[in-house]
């Protein structure tokens, strides 16, 4: 009688689980196993807010397991040894997981795999987080895609992703199930009980993602290529931390998504599979240039003199101070919930990176603490696209106003008024530049700036050009 250990990482779901399929498929026992090991991860191991995640996650799949007669073993500690260990405790023949892709994961992985050969077991890596492998997607000339448009257009003249596996109805449970940590001893959960607004903003695990799609498909898919950009409605899915997770595959999602492609959603659902390019986009280009979780991509901002550290803007920008209301409703939104509308992620790095000239690395880790969502690949693509140094990066003379983007994204301030209340008695011709108000007006709804709400951090626009001359300087090589 064969056991196998399946072990689970960013894959908590039983629903298209590739590695869970075939261990019920080739096993006659399957043992699950997560293993707590964050400084396999340095200095990428999961954030406040993703620890919050991890443990509700952990807690949903653990319940998803026993109802298939299952459960969920937790272990801590290298991952190597646990595994050895399991092993030896199991008897297991074989050890499955499903691939992840950061460099350091990848190479811990390598080492694993060679090693458990070595020890005589069977050790197989699938692929259930990804629609293409990296690997998989190349120029003409066999070499990586930098920019986004001739990469998707190459994954989309290659077979359709695959058909998602059904969820097994049951999993074979070992004779004897070798012992477990219980979850609260991974002490995941914060000891200051600052996460209200995440409680109420997500229901973690594999149940929840299926109920957040299933809300999408019903009421955003159709209009979600006019309604994306605006953050005060509820016009995206929010479904990235679910895939993070992987309590969904991207293969689950592309099906559900395409097979609601007909008269009427056709384009919303084009825009939507397009936005999950570029997660396989961000993932692409970790996987090619490893480096770029540190270093820009454009080697010529190597040197470019960022602001580093801390200092009074980087931290009005983190508790959302800066007196600047589109930029400060993004980022008390991120502290409330874990989450920031990808709109106004694109405002917020701008200011910090191009107004404030401040490095997108302390602006990656800040995300990389705070967000839910928060995947190595797509966080540090984002940051670099935002500082024009990264792949398909944002023209250098790319500067998002803050003003202007609230102005068109949020005309009515709804956005505003939910995270920056005390702006709701500003008229609305003002609302995203309240510095523009006279003494009069602001007498008038008993509003004092610098009192009420924080004068501006920065000039916008002496900011900008400080930027653009910076930046062209550097473009030229003459920096």
């Amino acid at each position: 009688m064969q056991t196998i250990i399946v072990w689970l990482r960013r894959d908590l779901r039983m629903t298209d689980n590739a590695a869970l399929t075939a261990a019920t498929e080739r096993g006659d026992y399957v043992i699950p196993v997560y293993i707590w090991s964050p400084d396999e991860d340095r200095p990428w191991e999961p954030g406040a807010a993703q620890r919050w995640w991890l443990h509700h996650s952990l807690c949903a799949l653990g319940s998803d397991l026993a109802d298939a007669g299952s459960r969920l073993l937790i272990r801590s500690g290298n991952s190597l040894q646990v595994l050895r260990q399991l092993a030896e405790e199991s008897g297991a023949a074989g050890v499955f997981w499903n691939r992840l892709y950061e460099p350091a994961a990848r190479e811990r992985d390598t080492t694993i795999k060679a090693a458990l050969r070595q020890d005589g077991l069977v050790c197989e890596s699938f692929n259930a987080s990804l629609l293409f492998e990296p690997w998989e997607v190349e120029t003409a000339a066999g070499k990586p895609y930098r920019v986004f448009t001739p990469f998707w257009k190459s994954c989309l003249a290659l077979q359709p992703p695959r058909t998602p596996d059904a969820q097994p109805a049951r999993l074979a449970a070992p004779p004897r199930w070798p012992d477990s940590m219980p979850l609260d001893a991974l002490e995941l959960m914060p000891d200051i009980p600052w996460y209200a607004g995440l409680e109420s903003s997500w229901s973690p695990g594999e149940a929840g993602a299926w109920e957040r799609l299933e809300t999408f498909l019903d009421s955003g898919l159709a209009k979600y290529d006019g309604r994306r950009d605006y953050p005060a409605v509820e016009g995206v899915s929010r479904m990235s931390p679910h895939l993070h997770f992987g309590e969904m595959s991207p293969f689950s999602l592309w099906q559900a998504v395409s097979s609601l492609s007909a008269a009427g959603t056709e384009s919303g659902a084009a825009a939507y599979l397009r936005e999950l390019g570029w997660r396989e986009f961000a993932h692409h280009v970790l996987f090619h240039f490893p480096h770029t979780a540190e270093a820009p991509l454009d080697a010529r901002f190597g040197n470019f003199p960022w602001q580093r550290g801390g200092g009074g803007p980087l931290e009005a920008w983190q508790k959302g101070r800066t007196g600047i209301p589109m930029v400060d409703a993004g980022m008390r939104q991120l502290w409330r919930t874990g989450w920031m509308h990808n709109r106004v992620r694109m405002v917020v790095a701008s200011l910090l990176v191009k107004n404030l000239r401040w490095s997108w690395r302390d602006g990656a880790e800040w995300f990389w603490d705070t967000l839910v969502d928060a995947s190595l690949a797509n966080n540090t693509m984002g940051w670099q696209w935002a500082a024009g140094c990264g792949a398909d990066a944002a023209p250098f003379f790319r500067v998002f106003n803050p003003v202007l983007q609230g102005q068109k994204f949020d005309p009515d301030g709804g956005y505003v008024r939910r995270y920056v209340p005390e702006l709701r008695k500003v008229p609305p011709r003002y609302l995203h530049r309240p510095w523009e108000m006279s003494l009069p007006e602001r007498d008038k709804i008993g509003f004092r700036l610098g009192r009420d709400y924080p004068e501006p951090i920065v000039d916008l626009k002496t900011s900008r050009q400080c930027a653009l001359d910076a930046f062209k300087s550097l473009r030229s090589g003459s920096a």
